[in-house]
């Protein structure tokens, strides 16, 4: 028999758990699906009473894979920035909204003319965002207040999770930092912005450090899922600061943050103190390690290939469509691609902004084009990574999500970027670092510089090179986005 602790990602596609020994090995994985709903275009929501369903499957699915193993810890991480309303007895109110959902844009503005931009991004890290949980509560307020009076508690949806499983509602500075309500200077909530919009405090819930346990897991869900009941839960993450966790990514090296190629693209930059971008271009949140972190994101990273490829090309397999962008050179010949597919986050915090190609002409091939988006990605994330930059040096970036896995776009990307990129040998995702988390929290290391040193060594280094043509190619790209806002 050995000590396994679980970590659980409740993501927006579905739910992930998996086991790992206490030195560091996955030892069994699972995952689970779940629907996502858009009643309107613009909006995105799920039912909480899925995420729990699916998270009980899964949790069942790990104690049958554990055997006579046991697990000592439970560890959680999830989507951030949905909202989840909860009345008095505790229940659901309505669907959750969630992290991409842009109804909330007169939410904004109303948050905007009672407390201005620049002392919100002083308080909080960030202006305030459609994504973010606070403006849909304000949405709820102004559109739905049948459903606002019932109100008693607000939570985002890890937190839900953790409230269901334990009956104990607390969240945690990483994942509570992008409500928009959360004072990064005290990492507590801030009741002079939640009482200049008649907002009550009350109806957030604690806030505890990230390795904290959150509660224990009932007797009655331990039977259903066949885990030892008081388990300890451990608060976790959001999923951006768990997966940071997982790769080894803390305040300690502050030369080194992380680059995702998922469906969006993200650039986690790690901080000792709350320093913001004066103008709120990149997001700044707590980290799951008691410091800090900048955020890049690109919303439209690997999602703009998948675009193509599902719209232009459908009978081409991804490996493919980066064989034939290698056949284009640096500069796609001329062509450049605005990847703001799903409008845009860094720098232009804008939903309404649109992709585009320009510059095509009849002697541009189809590896013209699938270079521009490869290209276009990585000038954008180049626009947040120049920003960063200004506050905190990065480096090194570690690489990760599934365009990470290409060496024709990793190699686009350091060159554009002018960053060493390093690709490590597992990455196994926020709920790894859900897990790191529960070994700190119920003491199995002493902190997480400790466990970090379980954490497999990096590989497959990519140097920068520099390229002239991609320097020029990046400087006419910066004037698309205001060149394009006369035709949208």
């Amino acid at each position: 028999m050995a000590d396994l602790v679980i970590g659980l990602d409740l993501g927006t596609g579905g739910v992930r758990a998996i086991a790992v020994d206490l030195h560091g090995q996955l030892m069994a994985q699972t995952t689970k699906s779940y629907p996502l709903f858009t009643p309107h275009p613009g909006w995105t929501e799920q039912n909480p009473a899925d995420w729990v369903e699916a998270s009980l499957e899964a949790l069942s699915d790990i104690a049958q894979q554990l055997g006579e193993n046991c697990a000592i810890a439970l560890g959680l991480s999830g989507q951030m920035h949905g909202m989840v309303p909860l009345d008095a007895e505790g229940h659901v109110i309505r669907p959750a909204i969630l992290w991409n959902d842009q109804r909330t844009g007169k939410a904004v503005e109303a948050i905007e003319s009672t407390i201005s931009r620049q002392e919100l991004i002083q308080r909080t890290g960030n202006p305030a965002i459609t994504g973010f949980q606070l403006p849909k509560l304000v949405w709820l307020r102004t559109e739905e207040p049948q459903a606002y009076a019932q109100v008693r508690q607000i939570l985002l949806p890890k937190d839900y999770l953790g409230y269901v499983l334990t009956g104990v509602a607390v969240t945690e500075p990483s994942d509570a930092s992008g409500t928009g309500c959360l004072n990064l200077a005290n990492r507590q909530w801030d009741s002079d912005i939640l009482n200049a919009l008649k907002m009550n405090p009350a109806w957030f819930p604690p806030v505890v450090e990230s390795t904290a346990i959150a509660g224990r897991l009932k007797p009655e869900i331990a039977a259903h899922v066949g885990l030892p009941a008081g388990l300890p839960v451990i608060a976790g993450g959001g999923d951006n600061a768990a997966a940071a966790i997982g790769l080894g990514i803390s305040a300690s090296n502050l030369n080194r943050g992380s680059l995702s190629i998922g469906t969006s693209g993200v650039i986690f930059a790690p901080l000792e103190h709350p320093i913001p971008d004066p103008e709120g271009r990149v997001h700044l949140f707590c980290h799951a390690d008691g410091g800090y972190h900048l955020l890049g994101v690109t919303l439209a990273a690997g999602g703009s290939l998948r675009w193509y490829r599902d719209t232009i090309a459908p009978q081409i397999a991804f490996a493919d469509l980066m064989q034939l962008a290698e056949r284009s050179q640096p500069g796609a010949r001329g062509v450049l691609f605005l990847p703001h597919l799903a409008g845009e986050r860094s720098p232009h915090l804008d939903p309404e902004t649109r992709g585009a190609w320009v510059n095509l002409a009849l002697a541009h091939s189809q590896a013209d084009l699938i270079r521009a988006v490869l290209e276009g990605v990585a000038f954008s994330l180049r626009e947040a990574l120049d920003i960063i930059h200004n506050i905190t040096p990065m480096k090194q970036l570690l690489a990760t999500g599934g365009g990470a896995r290409s060496s024709v776009w990793l190699k686009i990307l350091a060159d554009i970027l002018q960053t060493e990129l390093i690709a490590p040998k597992a990455e196994e995702g926020a709920a790894y670092g859900a897990a790191i988390l529960a070994m700190v929290g119920v003491g199995v290391y002493s902190n997480l510089e400790a466990a970090f040193q379980i954490l497999p060594q990096a590989e497959n280094v990519v140097q920068p090179q520099k390229n002239l043509i991609y320097e020029s190619a990046f400087q006419k790209y910066q004037q698309l986005y205001e060149a394009l806002k006369a035709v949208r």
